[in-house]
């Protein structure tokens, strides 16, 4: 598998989770360590590790060893790849969104 390919695949298996995707939308506020996202959570502070693990994996956090705790940040770079991705389909839905519309205008001139 290609590299760039190998690294949208990891991008978007952590995106798949409902769980990670809360965690990013927490450190979209800001930064926090390991015990600060277990709050926030009904799971052992191992479980939420194991989700940073496949959120750093797909390139969506950095952790940062401060001293004995591990801070999580945000990394908005990392979703760039699948947003580009999905950026070039959509460019064949309004190309077949614009021609429907042109469809529809040309049948309620005639």
């Amino acid at each position: 598998m290609h590299m760039i390919e190998a690294d949208l695949q990891n991008t978007f298996r952590a995106l798949a989770d409902p769980t990670r995707r809360h965690i990013l939308k927490r450190l979209s506020d800001h930064e926090m360590s390991i015990g600060e996202l277990a709050q926030g959570f009904d799971m052992t502070r191992a479980a939420v590790k194991k989700h940073l693990t496949v959120l750093e994996q797909g390139g969506l956090i950095s952790v940062q060893a401060r001293g004995r705790e591990r801070i999580n940040a945000l990394e908005p770079n990392g979703l760039k790849a699948a947003s580009d991705w999905i950026d070039y389909f959509s460019g064949f839905w309004d190309e077949r969104l614009g021609k429907l519309k042109s469809a529809i205008e040309n049948e309620q001139s005639s």
